[in-house]
């Protein structure tokens, strides 16, 4: 089921406070280059309700950009749910089957 969710890309829009916010079904990773935790927060900068390790799957549920960044809601398999700072995150749109083959750089005209 999880991986199902991880798949599927739900897109939804709405206008939250002036800021536009977007809910997106999307495979994530947390990717942490200080390796250290990265924090869940009970919204964008808002105050620390827990942690998640590098390496663990999220699915992000909304964006919305606060102060200029990116954050993410996200969703854990072991249930945790709460905002994080996006940047952390690596994530795919879609799954292998789908993505489009690599570009190759041209040769320049001689």
């Amino acid at each position: 089921m999880f991986l199902n969710v991880i798949k599927t890309a739900l897109v939804v829009v709405a206008v939250l406070s002036g800021d536009t916010a977007v809910a997106v079904a999307a495979g994530c990773v947390v990717s942490d280059p200080t390796a250290t935790p990265l924090n869940v927060r009970s919204g964008p900068q808002g105050r620390v309700l827990s942690t998640l390790p590098n390496g663990t799957a999220v699915v992000i549920v909304e964006e919305r950009s606060f102060a200029g960044k990116r954050w993410a809601k996200v969703s854990a398999t072991d249930g945790t749910l709460g905002w994080v700072f996006a940047t952390y995150l690596d994530c795919t749109m879609a799954d292998d089957n789908t993505k489009s083959a690599p570009m190759k750089p041209r040769t320049p005209p001689q």
